[in-house]
């Protein structure tokens, strides 16, 4: 697999911290040629200065079309073209039930999680289509296939995110282009952390293997559906989630 992400221009949005900070390290420990980009544009320069070489940060706001469009266009600028995407970046919401959760609430997450996945392809596949085709992940969740009470928008966004990553795939397979959605299970992160120790060890119970995911065991799966290892993989859900939808 690192053989095949070698000098690859690999673009990665949220890519300062969490899971996108796991996928930007593998991807450059790998070979690849990295674009951090994270609406924190502190946290995307200072893993940039971490790395070194081969690493350039940009700061994005998914939900924006032109900031979408101005990170391809930095990519293409500093490296040449653009090979692999992960489009990481993604908003949780306010635990509220249908009849409660505010319309402003429901369109933001619906604006970051949904229209910037959809933002993020229409930047993207042009200029993977200009240089030959590529490969994209989208980050879903276990939530694009079940659901919890008092999180509709994020489950909604997810739900969706599938479906737009299966048209991508019709899309983009004519020109060289793979398209697939990961669904992670609960994962740790800063967010996660700040959760009671009967909380997350409640979180724990509801994957089969009884643990939460670390970062780096997500972006082993993102690197593999990236990778040459993966090159007839498209239009798929693919989730990794320690066995929770086996319950």
């Amino acid at each position: 697999m690192e053989a095949g992400l070698k000098d690859k221009i690999s673009l990665v949005t949220g890519g300062g911290s969490g899971i996108g900070e796991a996928c930007v390290r593998l991807l450059h420990a790998s070979g690849a040629k990295i674009v951090i980009a994270d609406v924190n544009e502190n946290a995307a320069i200072r893993l940039a200065d971490e790395l070194g070489e081969n690493a350039a940060a940009v700061q994005v706001d998914i939900a924006s079309g032109e900031s979408c469009q101005a990170m391809v266009d930095t990519t293409l600028k500093t490296f040449g073209r653009l090979d692999i995407a992960i489009n990481n970046a993604g908003v949780t919401s306010i635990h509220s039930p249908i009849t409660q959760l505010p319309l402003e609430e429901w369109r933001r997450v619906m604006a970051v999680n949904l229209d910037g996945q959809f933002l993020c392809l229409k930047a993207e596949m042009p200029a993977m289509a200009a240089s030959g085709g590529g490969a994209i992940v989208n980050m879903a969740s276990v939530m694009a296939s079940v659901a919890v009470a008092g999180a509709s928008a994020y489950v909604a966004s997810k739900h969706a995110v599938v479906g737009l990553t299966k048209a991508a795939a019709l899309e983009g397979a004519p020109q060289g282009i793979r398209v697939n959605a990961l669904g992670p299970g609960y994962v740790e992160t800063p967010l996660l952390q700040k959760a009671s120790r009967d909380r997350l060890d409640e979180i724990a119970s509801m994957h089969a293997l009884g643990r939460i995911a670390h970062p780096s065991e997500i972006a082993a799966a993102a690197a593999f559906l990236i990778s040459p290892a993966a090159s007839f993989i498209t239009g798929t859900y693919y989730p990794v989630d320690g066995g929770y939808l086996a319950r």
